[in-house]
């Protein structure tokens, strides 16, 4: 595919120069505004709830409570877990009706939503409510939530276990390990973290009583996904529910699924018979978005004599938070599941996944969605039998890599790998990195009073399956007879304008400028996968190019007719139709221009492909330095090595693994959701308790692409937009172990916060000292 537009990004410079439209930019005539009552603790029943001060405040128009969401029945929110218990019986669903009632499970969870002739008004008539509660033991770790002692946040989830299932082999697991020359064991934790996007959240919705209808206007990841999970949970028809979306600042996953304000702002439009408007704060996004990772990882790796891997075996504790979302337990399940034995051959494995609830808001998809953490585990422990062993670290992965000649591969859990270079990647990335020069830097940087480690990751990913069989795009011609291109998908900032609208001109041989792309548009009869799990390039992206080669072929006949010439005298390149003697031409803009007004226009179409999932995957090595005395750590280098197939636009790619990157270092360095043990009230509810990645932490990643063709769709791509994240949480952890591991410091979980860090070398030092004397 051309690299032209490869710097020309189309949405950047709107977006930049505040012509976007976003969730909060929809105004309708006659709105009310909304806002939440949200509850102050974490486990309590609601004893009684006096709603009258509110009324009485001038501008108040309505107080809605758990009443009004059972008497609608809103109460029960979709799932996409499929997966069964050892016994046969899915997964515990409790009820979580859209305002709070008869209990509350977390700090933050809607209670009552007043309903005002202005923003201001309702907010403020939110703090006249007057809620009496009863207190209730609270747990906020998922760990502590599974013993026999802990309080129980639903009654149809004894235990608060909703489910626990396992892949794998365990049987042939356990004799492996028997037979073994070593094993290594490793527990790791990958926080609960705040995805934060720039835009809140932010809906406005309005009941039409002639025709049943709502319109929804609200921030998502596409509208097919969202129209089926609201029609799920309110039970009104999906044709019934008319979604505008447009752009969004953001998302991560998090936007992925219908949250319970949107039931709240349905039930107060139809009973008002007015829009209503409703706009998250900051703080309310902390404490009620869905949460991503969470998740605590056990794991043991069997090898022989020769550090062959024999065997693997998993011990996942899934924290869901106070309710299950529509992702959350399939992404943390099913994705690890697909890829536990990561880029090695690993005759047998096994794992084990309890998912378990607890007072804290409910986790969801997060950027990678379950592989950033199934490949930290992996990762580690390879790391950890290395140091055991004495093998140097690159050494042992290619003694296990699975080997080019073994694809397409099947796993012994759910994984069925395409071909990749996997020691290919591997060796260009220690190239790339010059691994055999670090310990000249190394010694530098103890010169300057740095401890300076380097660390890697080979990791392997399932993206792009998507939840719909079929992607589907149209090709219209509007008014003036340009090329407009209708998707499913719908871009957060993956840049879907430039490289949608590249493909087809591409393909067609015309200019980019020439396509325009829209995006999850109310009213076109396609369907599709919205915009997540690195799906949308493979996805939709080559079902744009399969349209654009039907478009050449559906408009021959009508070329040749311009042309006075029979079809298959007509060649087409370039944008254009031409006789075989180069006589007689036309442009295919020229061609649709000639047919506008005719209803439809007749080189309209529809195309479509079932694509299957890719296994991005690649090698990332990084340099981190730690000052000693302040605990302060620096990412020095940091070098990418991937194969995510054919790259479109690489100015896009770049983006996106410096995007994902930069998130895995928020991850390492700081980012944590922190919970009281006690009261259950986040601890880290704002950007003053919670450190984000700054742009300084990650100043420059020295990409290198190591591309295997993918054979399941017609770009030969592979997803991207998680690799950065997927890779740099073991890579980056790896790092920082391998520079303090010389004082003695064997073991690191995230977040390696400064002020972690230091006590820990601290301590170190100190243990050193005392026995030195």
């Amino acid at each position: 595919m051309s690299e032209k537009h490869a710097s020309n990004r189309r949405e950047d410079l709107r977006l930049i120069t505040g012509r976007g439209r976003y969730s909060s930019d929809n105004n309708l005539p006659g709105q009310l505004h909304a806002s939440f009552l949200r509850c102050d603790c974490a486990h309590a029943e609601i004893v009684a709830i006096d709603t009258a001060p509110a009324l009485k405040r001038p501008g108040v128009v309505a107080v809605f409570t758990g009443e009004d969401a059972m008497a609608a029945g809103y109460k029960n929110f979709p799932n996409l877990m499929t997966f069964t218990n050892k016994a046969g019986a899915g997964i515990l669903q409790p009820e979580r009706p859209v305002l709070a009632h008869g209990r509350v499970r977390f700090v933050g969870e809607t209670v009552a939503m007043v309903v005002a002739e202005s923003a201001a008004v309702a907010q403020d008539a939110v703090a006249d409510i007057r809620v009496e509660y009863r207190d209730l033991p609270t747990v906020v770790d998922a760990e502590d939530a599974l013993k026999p002692a802990a309080p129980l946040l639903h009654t149809n989830v004894p235990g608060n276990l909703t489910l626990e299932w396992d892949t794998g082999d365990a049987a042939a697991v356990a004799q492996a390990f028997k037979q073994a020359a070593h094993v290594t064991k490793l527990k790791v934790v990958s926080p609960r973290v705040v995805p934060s996007p720039m835009e809140p959240r932010a809906a406005l919705i309005s009941y039409e009583a002639a025709s049943g209808c709502y319109d929804v206007y609200t921030n998502s990841q596409g509208i097919g996904m969202l129209r089926w999970q609201i029609s799920a949970l309110t039970g009104v028809p999906e044709d019934k529910l008319r979604l505008h979306l447009h752009d969004v600042g953001g998302s991560f996953g998090q936007r992925s699924a219908v949250y319970p304000e949107h039931g709240a702002l349905m039930i107060a439009s139809k009973k008002l018979g007015r829009p209503i408007k409703w706009v998250a704060t900051r703080s309310e996004c902390f404490l009620s978005d869905s949460h991503g990772r969470g998740i605590v990882m056990g794991g043991e790796l069997a090898l022989d004599r020769d550090g062959k891997f024999l065997a693997a075996r998993y011990d996942f504790v899934v924290d869901m938070g106070a309710y299950l979302t529509t992702t959350g337990p399939a992404s943390h399940v099913r994705n690890p599941a697909i890829c536990t034995t990561g880029v090695y051959k690993i005759p047998a494995l096994y794992a084990n996944f309890r998912v378990a609830l607890t007072n804290t808001a409910p986790i969801a998809a997060y950027r990678g969605a379950g592989r950033p953490d199934i490949a930290y585990v992996i990762e580690r422990l390879v790391d950890q039998a290395a140091c055991e062993l004495k093998i140097d670290r690159a050494e042992l992965r290619r003694r296990n890599f699975i080997p080019l000649d073994a694809f397409p591969y099947k796993t012994p859990t759910l994984g069925t790998y395409e071909a990749s270079d996997f020691n290919g990647c591997l060796t260009k990335a220690l190239k790339a990195a010059d691994w055999d020069g670090f310990p000249q830097r190394r010694e530098a940087a103890r010169k300057r009073g740095k401890l300076r480690g380097i660390g890697l990751s080979t990791v392997i990913e399932g993206t792009a399956a998507g939840f719909q069989p079929k992607d589907q795009i149209a090709i219209e011609f509007d008014a003036d007879g340009r090329l407009e291109v209708f998707t499913v998908a719908l871009s957060q900032g993956q840049g879907h304008e430039t490289t949608f609208a590249q493909i087809v001109a591409d393909t067609l041989g015309i200019a980019a400028e020439a396509v325009t792309l829209r995006q999850s548009v109310h009213g076109k009869n396609i369907v599709g996968n919205h915009t997540g799990g690195s799906r949308s390039l493979v996805g939709a992206g080559s079902v744009c190019k399969i349209a654009a080669q039907k478009l050449i072929e559906q408009a021959r006949p009508l070329a040749a007719e311009a042309l006075e010439l029979e079809p298959s005298q007509v060649d087409y390149a370039n944008g254009a139709y031409r006789s075989r003697d180069g006589a007689k031409s036309i442009s295919l803009l020229e061609l649709a221009k000639q047919h506008v007004g005719a209803s439809p226009h007749p080189l309209n179409l529809i195309a479509e492909a079932s694509v299957a999932a890719t296994f991005p995957n690649g090698c990332h090595i990084a340099e981190v330095e730690i000052d000693p005395e302040t605990g302060v750590s620096e990412i020095a280098a940091y070098t990418a090595c991937d194969d995510c197939g054919t790259v479109i636009n690489h100015a896009i790619v770049e983006g996106q693994m410096h995007g994902g990157v930069a998130m895995g270092a928020g991850q390492v360095f700081g980012e944590q959701t922190v919970y009281d043990k006690s009261s259950g009230q986040l601890l880290s509810g704002s950007f003053s308790d919670y450190a984000m990645p700054r742009a300084g932490w990650v100043r420059d990643i020295h990409m290198n692409d190591h591309p295997l063709i993918s054979k399941v769709n017609v770009l030969g791509a592979k997803g991207v937009g998680e690799s950065g994240c997927t890779a740099s949480l073991s890579t980056l952890v790896t790092a920082a172990l391998d520079a303090v591991r010389p004082l003695g410091i064997e073991h690191l979980d995230m977040p390696l916060t400064a002020s972690r860090m230091w006590q820990m070398i601290q301590q170190a030092q100190q243990s050193q000292q005392a026995k030195a004397k």
